[in-house]
């Protein structure tokens, strides 16, 4: 070997290094963040599915008892669960797809030039700004069948109605103050989007004799599709995870007629010290979030193609 060569292989030994050395400093670096990802997430994930296998009332004096599958027996054959979790998907699909619908065609007109647009717009995003357990305490105080506003003022023309009082119609008001609060959420996606977007296809489009609706259809909705996509599986992840409005507003009742998945759960870990089978409800409530957001994006993916 001549001198050249080794020097040619000392430089790549040394630059070898110098790149090891670096990366052993990014691990460093990432290494603390890692670490707390893994005992604060993995960690409870894993217990979760651990004590699913147990029965527990958590009681420091009485030790958790393996039961193995008998939770998801349980769960299976529990009419309580099924009406839930019916009640659960009832209750995403319909908010998600009201909300979708509502949230592109207002971000469509927001997109418009016309006088106080920034204000109009600052209104629909309003309610996505407040806490959740205030729009439902203002909510509660609306439905109130006796001293609601919403009685007083349909009062005045002859009518009056039980709200969240009625077993029938209970989870459908519901549905409205979700509605009425979220739909910010995909008006503010699509609008950012819309924003975006390039202005001269919609003039050639209007030179070759195009109406609004066609443009809409063949121009607007295919370069939002992603977007929209996008924003329905946030709704639906945080649909499916409902708790706040139910719970300050009828606490799953009438009966019931408004206890989704979250709520059964809340009640059987705090109420009837069932942790076992809440966290065997859990498992399988975490499946269906993932899978469902998988499906969604999976189809966001068969879109952008």
């Amino acid at each position: 070997m001549t001198s050249v060569e080794y020097k040619g292989l000392q430089a790549r030994e040394r630059l070898k290094s110098k790149a090891a050395s670096r990366k052993a400093e990014k691990f460093a670096l990432i290494a603390p963040a890692v670490s707390f990802v893994v005992v604060m997430m993995i960690a409870p994930v894993i217990f979760t599915i651990w004590l699913s296998f147990n029965k527990w009332s958590g009681s420091r004096t009485q030790s958790p008892r393996w039961v193995g599958l008998g939770n998801y027996r349980r769960m299976l054959e529990d009419p309580r669960f099924s009406s839930a979790l019916g009640r659960t998907l009832l209750f995403t699909i319909v908010a998600v797809v009201i909300e979708t619908f509502l949230g592109v065609a207002i971000a469509v007109l927001l997109n418009r030039e016309f006088a106080l647009r920034g204000l109009v717009r600052t209104l629909f995003l309003m309610p996505m700004v407040a806490t959740p357990v205030a729009i439902a305490l203002v909510w509660r105080l609306m439905y109130e069948p006796n001293l609601g506003i919403l009685n007083n003022v349909l009062g005045a023309v002859g009518v009056q109605s039980e709200f969240v009082a009625a077993t029938d119609r209970a989870l459908w008001w519901l549905l409205l103050v979700d509605v009425w609060q979220w739909t910010s959420i995909i008006i503010l996606i699509v609008a950012a989007t819309l924003a975006a977007q390039p202005t001269d296809v919609y003039e050639a489009a209007a030179i070759d004799g195009s109406s609004a609706w066609q443009a809409f259809r063949r121009i607007t909705l295919p370069m939002i599709r992603p977007a929209i996509i996008t924003a329905m599986v946030f709704r639906m992840i945080d649909a499916l995870k409902t708790f706040d409005i139910i719970w300050v507003i009828t606490q799953g009742g009438p009966g019931f007629a408004t206890e989704t998945l979250n709520v059964f759960i809340y009640k059987q870990n705090f109420e009837a010290q069932n942790l076992g089978y809440a966290a065997s409800m859990l498992n399988v409530f975490f499946a269906i979030v993932v899978a469902a957001a998988l499906l969604l994006l999976r189809l966001r993916k068969s879109v952008n193609r």
